[in-house]
């Protein structure tokens, strides 16, 4: 690495490489990077410290009109060279032709790059052309690096896809995604496991929501969560507490915020396929494809397959603070208003268990189960899945299902079939579940070495750790495995 990560920058060290290396390409033209990333991730951060680094320049847009973009752009560019007065610039041409003529072999950032682009549409063009024409071998390009960032993932996607200007033209393309769960728990100095996952149920791996947010205000243990939930996310005078809205109402392809409220409310309840969601809606499913789309370009949901029904997908909200916002908050909006912040958080534990805590534990489940060979490989896939039994007609949910690489005229290999509880005692019951799915699926997939796993925060009966004892092929995994 050529350029040392700043001991300030916490983790990172993947994003900090890929820049690295970016800044640090010997090719001798100009070269494009596009860094994007929801909201509240640290780019900024990240961003302004490559640049203070390297000595580079840094622009952050506004929402503003193109003159007046162009006027701070020039102002800007004017205090980074030292030179007295302003660049006074009537076209972005003009602008990066100066830029990248004087900043020759350094690096230089446009953050929110979104708003630019909304007041001068053409801009991407502009960029393209410099990309192209600065490429040209009988032309002296200039070794610039030129980095645009920005937090509209529906936009950012845009840049480089279909018959998009700068599509092909960028050497770098990198997502800024939140902290996985074991690198959030450090990030918080969250050392015992289960404060560590109540936490991540309700900021995820999102950086800000502890440094800008609480203050770095963490509970000191296990008996002050309540109380920081009451005082730094169910206050209304917290930053945290408007922002599950905020993250909706900020993206500028949304329009009908109480469509969007409705479809993530609906998945915040379970409801995770087209058909539920649209039921929970009081809406046909054809009328939420849009809604669907907007929420799945933004970044705020994913969608998943179903393990066993390659026509079935499952949709899930990418942002903790959302869900716990549609779960907890949404409903008692009113009354957090009025600051009963305290009373709303009593009456909601059994839902906060049930419709964040369960769920939340599950994801941790696959996440845990998608980094690790200790079902025999890594796995290729790991989601969810529901097989029915014929023989009792009913439906069996597994939480996790996690396959190896398909290999030519063989039969699916199924690692691990798991299940996942967050506040209950898993028992042979559980197991027997597992075992069953395990019967029911040995006609189509191999399953020769498929293990069980019991998931759970809550320990697990004697009987089914006597179980595990005696099988190898039974794996008990508790809270502590999945920080380990």
């Amino acid at each position: 690495m050529l350029v040392d990560k700043p001991s300030s920058l916490f983790a990172r060290d993947r994003e900090w490489r890929a820049l690295d290396q970016f800044v640090n390409n010997p090719v001798p033209d100009l070269s494009l990077g596009i860094v994007s990333g929801r909201r509240r991730q640290g780019k900024t951060f990240l961003l302004q410290t490559l640049v203070k680094a390297t000595g580079g320049f840094y622009f952050a847009a506004e929402e503003a009109t193109e003159s007046e973009s162009l006027s701070r752009f020039g102002q800007a560019l004017a205090d980074y060279l030292e030179v007295p007065g302003t660049f006074e610039f009537t076209s972005w041409r003009q602008a990066f032709d100066q830029v990248l003529e004087r900043c020759h072999g350094r690096t230089v950032v446009i953050d929110e790059f979104p708003y630019l682009l909304n007041a001068s549409p053409p801009l991407a063009s502009v960029i393209q052309h410099q990309v192209d024409s600065r490429e040209q071998p009988w032309k002296d390009g200039g070794r610039a690096r030129l980095i645009l960032c920005g937090s509209a993932m529906s936009v950012m996607g845009g840049l480089l896809g279909g018959t998009a200007p700068l599509r092909g033209r960028a050497s770098l393309e990198l997502i800024v995604k939140p902290f996985d769960y074991r690198t959030a728990a450090g990030f918080w100095n969250a050392d015992e496991p289960r404060l560590a996952t109540l936490l991540h149920s309700i900021t995820g791996g999102t950086p800000a929501y502890k440094t800008r947010f609480v203050g770095h205000q963490v509970p000191e243990g296990l008996e002050r969560f309540d109380q920081w939930v009451i005082d730094r996310v169910l206050n209304k005078e917290s930053p945290l507490y408007h922002e599950g809205r905020y993250l909706i109402a900020s993206e500028g392809n949304i329009r009908n915020a109480s469509l969007y409220h409705a479809v993530l409310g609906a998945i915040a309840a379970g409801k995770h396929t087209r058909s539920g969601i649209a039921a929970h809606c009081g809406r046909q499913a054809s009328d939420l494809t849009h809604a669907l789309s907007v929420l799945e370009d933004c970044g705020l949901i994913r969608i998943e397959p179903d393990a066993f029904k390659a026509n079935r997908h499952l949709f899930r909200i990418n942002e903790p603070l959302i869900v716990f916002y549609e779960a907890i908050m949404r409903p008692a909006w009113s009354r957090l208003e009025l600051g009963q912040a305290e009373a709303v958080w009593s009456e909601s534990r059994s839902r906060f268990g049930s419709q964040v805590m369960g769920p939340h534990f599950e994801g941790l489940c696959r996440s845990y189960t998608a980094t690790n060979d200790r079902f025999g490989a890594f796995p290729s896939e790991v989601s969810s899945g529901t097989i029915t039994d014929q023989v009792s007609r009913t439906p069996i949910e597994v939480d996790v299902v996690a396959t190896a690489a398909a290999e030519s005229d063989r039969p699916k290999r199924i690692l691990c079939l798991g299940e996942a509880k967050w506040g209950t005692r898993m028992d042979l019951y559980h197991l027997s579940r597992l075992a069953r799915v395990r019967e029911l699926l040995a006609s189509k997939y191999d399953v020769s070495g498929a293990a069980l796993a019991c998931f759970s925060a809550a320990g697990f009966s004697d009987d089914l750790v006597a179980a595990a004892a005696g099988d190898s092929r039974i794996h008990l995994i508790g809270l502590d495995d999945l920080y380990r």
